[in-house]
């Protein structure tokens, strides 16, 4: 059977000592965000992965949700119990403001918890991160009575939320879009069309379901430029502001997925539902994007997530099975033979694995407190600064997490060998739960080509360039430490590709843009290795630091970290240099084949 132990000690680190959270005392949110409080909340929210979500996380998978003939759907069993301890325990609500009834702490606090979450049980924890999308848009384009209206309910989990963008003919190019709106005249409208592959579109676990949904208002003008958003609750609300009568949306099938069986992904039909303009009209995909860029972030924390509890089983698996003996002499003399963890090949499995996800998390909250920062900054220019950054991590974020989060829970499972292609043993739903997050929020090649064709351009370049200097600056000041020239002498040598791969593109791009479609993805992944890379020597200055005041107690993990940073940038960190010769490779060779040759 599967194990999951959330890594506390881990993500403290990072926190508290790399990224020295305490620091920001300054911001809303985080003068209470004290490192007792810290260790306390991340301490709870491991209790509630480990003892409430991860049990019924397999089970779930295995009993998936269900529709009824009348469009209602249940999930699996144990997941409204559990949902109903999440909801009480406020974590929904964890980073929201107080005003609506959140807790204000500090959204990197929120994504470092919401790890251990999405690692225990991702299908149930869809159901509140879409919501939490849900309610970042309203925040941020919903008028002050739509706030009031809905809000405290979303906030609490009483009610949950969705967002509703794709359609059979249409997925990313969402200007063909067909869903459309007709006015009432009382400034409500009337919402008909299709939607497909809609997260968390039904289920039995809340009293109201509030969805967000794009369609086109009658005599808008076509493409993107005529999408307006919409709020669609499934019931509608009475003069109280509680559920009333049930609306014109209902569920006309459960997608038949190969993961995340415990989430209901539904088709959702819209047959002149009431729906409430949210934004200004034709605006719609701006509002969308609010809701799109957090669940970006989420999603690649997902892939970090199931990279790390499928690392658990595998390097537990390890530890306990015996097969072969060590190629430098028998290293478990009184048995027939050697737990497989004295392999080689097989360290190379969990290191690269080990490395990825360590350098992930700390990758994913330094990016999550450059949103604190962004929002919540009374400083301009911090918050440009900090916003310049987000911008430009979100696709890095989510394509190279969730690639190499499945990347990496393959390489999981092969530990196994045949045990890991058997269902009991978990890591065939890692494996499968996995694959949705490299294609949901935008699918990874959208993520390149969002990177490569608008991030890096951005305001004259001006984040990228911060960043190269970020990272430069931090070479140069460690370049004389010898205990870190190591770490310092790969990540130059990583960033100095990176630079040369960027400039590649100014130089070839503009007259052939497919030079820039053919090494987008390769772009992407170099840019994720340096970043990783940059946190990896960041972790190591940390340890190295803690290590030379005597510290004691943790004296053995740290000298891990050394031993894993040493690793990513001898074994993982070269792998620069090829992404930058693919890059340069251009585009001639990938686009000569006729369409009718492939």
């Amino acid at each position: 059977m599967p194990i999951y132990k959330a890594p506390v000690d881990d993500t403290l680190f990072i926190l508290n000592d790399v990224l020295g959270i305490e620091r920001y005392h300054n911001l809303p949110g985080f003068a209470d965000a004290s490192p007792d409080t810290v260790a306390a909340i991340v301490g709870e929210a491991a209790k509630l992965a480990e003892e409430v979500l991860f049990p019924i996380n397999l089970s779930g998978d295995q009993e998936g949700c269900k529709r009824h003939d009348d469009g209602s759907v249940t999930v699996p069993k144990g997941f409204k119990q559990a949902f109903g301890r999440y909801r009480e325990g406020g974590w929904l609500g964890l980073a929201a403001p107080e005003e609506f009834g959140g807790q204000g702490l500090p959204y990197t606090l929120h994504t470092a918890v919401g790890e251990f979450m999405s690692a225990a049980n991702m299908s149930l924890m869809m159901y509140p991160g879409l919501t939490q999308g849900a309610i970042a848009a309203i925040l941020v384009h919903g008028s002050e009575e739509q706030k009031r209206t809905y809000l405290p309910k979303m906030v609490d989990g009483t009610w949950t939320g969705t967002m509703n963008l794709t359609e059979p003919h249409c997925g990313t190019d969402l200007g063909l879009l067909r869903a459309k709106a007709v006015p009432n005249g009382d400034g409500s409208y009337r919402i008909s069309g299709q939607k497909i592959f809609i997260s968390a579109g039904e289920h039995d676990m809340a009293e109201n379901i509030i969805h967000l949904v794009l369609a086109r208002i009658e005599g808008a003008p076509e493409g993107v430029k005529g999408i307006s958003l919409f709020i669609v609750p499934k019931y509608e609300l009475d003069d109280s502001g509680e559920p009333g009568e049930r609306n014109g949306v209902s569920c006309g099938a459960i997608e038949h997925k190969m993961g995340i069986h415990g989430n209901s992904t539904c088709v959702m039909n819209y047959d002149e539902a009431t729906g409430h303009l949210i934004g200004a009209e034709n605006k719609g995909l701006s509002a969308m994007f609010v809701m799109m860029n957090e669940a970006r972030l989420a999603v690649g924390m997902q892939g970090l997530a199931i990279a790390e509890i499928a690392y658990q089983n595998a390097a537990n698996y390890a530890r306990e099975r015996i097969q072969g003996r060590s190629l430098s002499g028998p290293k478990a003399p009184d048995k027939k033979a050697d737990p497989i963890i004295v392999h080689p090949d097989v360290r190379r499995t969990l290191m690269t694995i080990k490395a990825f996800n360590e350098a992930g998390r700390a990758f994913t909250l330094w990016t999550a407190l450059k949103s604190d920062i962004a929002h919540r900054s009374d400083s301009e220019e911090e918050r440009q600064a900090a916003d310049d950054i987000l911008g430009l991590m979100t696709p890095i974020l989510k394509g190279v997490m969730t690639d190499k989060g499945f990347d990496h829970a393959v390489m999981a499972q092969q530990v196994f060998g045949g045990h890991g292609y058997i269902e009991e043993h978990g890591m065939s739903q890692y494996v499968r739960d996995a694959r949705i997050a490299m294609i949901y929020e935008g699918a990874n090649g959208i993520q390149a080509l969002d990177l490569v064709g608008r991030k890096l351009a951005m305001n004259g370049g001006r984040a990228v360039m911060a960043l190269f200097k970020e990272i430069g600056d931090f070479c140069e000041e460690n370049r004389n430490d010898e205990k870190l020239s190591g770490y310092t002498k790969a990540l130059k040598k990583g960033l100095n590709d990176l630079q040369a791969a960027t400039m590649w593109f100014m130089q070839n791009a503009m007259a052939k843009p497919d030079n820039a479609g053919a090494g987008s993805t390769d772009y992407m992944h170099l840019f994720g290795l340096v970043v990783l890379g940059y946190m990896w020597a960041r972790m190591a200055k940390t340890a190295e630091e803690k290590l030379a005041a005597g510290e004691t107690a943790r004296a053995d993990y740290l000298n891990n970290k050394l031993i894993t940073a040493k690793f990513f940038m001898e074994r993982i960190m070269p792998e620069t240099a090829l992404r930058k010769a693919r890059i340069e490779a251009g585009a001639d060779t990938l686009m000569a084949l006729d369409a009718a040759a492939f």
